[in-house]
């Protein structure tokens, strides 16, 4: 029998669904029959026990099942025949009145949308290029040798400097009362390095091993304390011991001390080079890929499905709370998170995937096996060992799909590009490499 779909508005559909009741009553005797041979009671023998027991105690959660079954069997049938892509669950409800021998059951969902795509040929769409510069080559340089400095301890006539560790004691106050974190004993931190606000550095600057000194600080207003920001608090600090710090000399000792397969300050500046532009196609890649993104949101019409923004705002919700189980957040699964902060961000991610999804079954952007494959060997040549994060990759069907996701991502943004009105912008290294922090 056809399938009448009664269009309610816009997405949302409605049909009717009929269930014999004679089918329903004999799925459920035929399941306690099947459940009597299995449970148990007191006073009965396993498999013995009477029927009329057997009904009484899960008779209502037997019903409850078979109605569930039957009802999903039918929607899904009732939504094949009408040819009808579905978004989310349906829901069902029995109406007031049904055929003889039959029950009536209204089911009410959403559909998919159409996805219009307006002319790309017309979308603005900007797309930034930067490049590894000597400069940002000499700055890993000196990273790498920060990271393997060693420290002397300085005569104690020497008083601290610029690039001095420092080990030291102090106490803050606001209005002569002690704060939260404003104490500590032993503590360590580099003079110029912006470990410390500008003002503590200058104080402890010229300071000697065993001096103390007291002094005004005053917090900034976006000062991440917020028990202090923006206030004015004094400071008694006492140096405990001043450390100059040696870094290694850029040579072959320091190459090979890396692993550099080349052990040469040229082979150590070539590898760097070579791990940087990796670095920026990625970031370069992320910045194009957003700005297609937005530039398809633009050109697309379409109507969102609630189901799938509800469903989309829930997934969020739930990323938040193991988010602050991670943090250690006390009582995580019961903090009040409104589900109105992440609609939305919800929303946007929805559209996105269905003009996406439209985009790449329209233009046949699916990722192919030799982009997968290319894809991971290039993820898998930052580390030690790359033929072990290739298998890594392979061997797991979710961490599969998380890559076949990207490729996808990256096919679209080649094809918008191809066609869209592209302005270029270069964009300096330090600040691509800030942006995407």
């Amino acid at each position: 029998m056809a399938v009448t779909v009664e269009t309610l508005e816009k997405l949302e559909r409605r049909i009717t669904l009929t269930l014999a009741a004679a089918d329903i009553n004999s799925e459920v005797e035929l399941r306690l029959k099947k459940l009597a041979r299995t449970v148990k009671a007191d006073g009965f023998r396993p498999g013995k026990v009477p029927m009329s027991v057997v009904t009484q105690r899960y008779g209502y959660s037997v019903q409850y099942e078979v109605m569930n079954d039957k009802l999903g069997e039918a929607f899904s049938a009732a939504a094949n025949e009408a040819q009808l892509r579905v978004a989310g669950a349906p829901k069902i409800a029995q109406k007031d009145e049904s055929p003889e021998g039959q029950m009536a059951f209204d089911a009410t969902f959403e559909v998919y949308p159409e996805v219009k795509i307006g002319d790309l040929a017309a979308a603005d769409v900007e797309r930034v290029v930067s490049e590894v510069t000597e400069e940002a080559i000499d700055k890993t340089v000196d990273i790498l040798r920060k990271q393997r400095r060693s420290f002397a301890q300085r005569a104690a006539a020497d008083v601290a400097g610029e690039g001095d560790r420092v080990t030291i004691d102090f106490e803050g106050k606001l209005d002569g009362e002690p704060f939260a974190g404003g104490k500590a004993e032993g503590f360590q931190f580099i003079i110029g390095e912006g470990q410390m606000l500008e003002a503590f550095e200058k104080a402890v600057r010229g300071m000697k091993a065993g001096d103390s000194k007291t002094f005004p600080l005053a917090f900034p207003e976006d000062y991440h304390g917020k028990d202090v920001a923006g206030k004015e608090a004094d400071f008694l600090v006492t140096v405990k011991k001043i450390e100059t710090q040696h870094l290694p000399e850029v040579n072959e000792a320091f190459a090979k001390s890396l692993g550099i397969a080349d052990a040469s300050v040229e082979g150590l500046r070539a590898d760097i080079k070579k791990n940087l532009e990796r670095e920026v196609k990625f970031r370069v890649l992320a910045r194009n890929k957003g700005a297609v993104m937005d530039a398809l949101v633009a050109a697309a019409e379409l109507d969102v499905p609630n189901a799938l923004i509800a469903g989309e705002t829930e997934r969020m919700v739930a990323a938040a709370r193991e988010d602050l189980k991670k943090r250690g957040v006390k009582d995580a699964d019961k903090a009040p998170i409104p589900e109105e902060i992440f609609r939305p961000q919800a929303e946007r991610r929805v559209r996105l995937g269905l003009v996406v999804g439209e985009l790449v079954r329209s233009n046949n952007l699916q990722a192919k096996p030799e982009q997968l494959q290319a894809h991971i060997e290039e993820l898998a040549q930052s580390y030690e060992k790359p033929a072990e994060v290739v298998r890594w990759y392979l061997s797991d069907r979710n961490r599969l799909a998380e890559v076949e996701a990207v490729v996808v991502e990256n096919n679209v943004t080649d094809f918008v590009l191809a066609k869209a009105k592209v302005s270029e912008k270069a964009l300096p290294f330090d600040e691509l490499m800030a942006a995407a922090n």
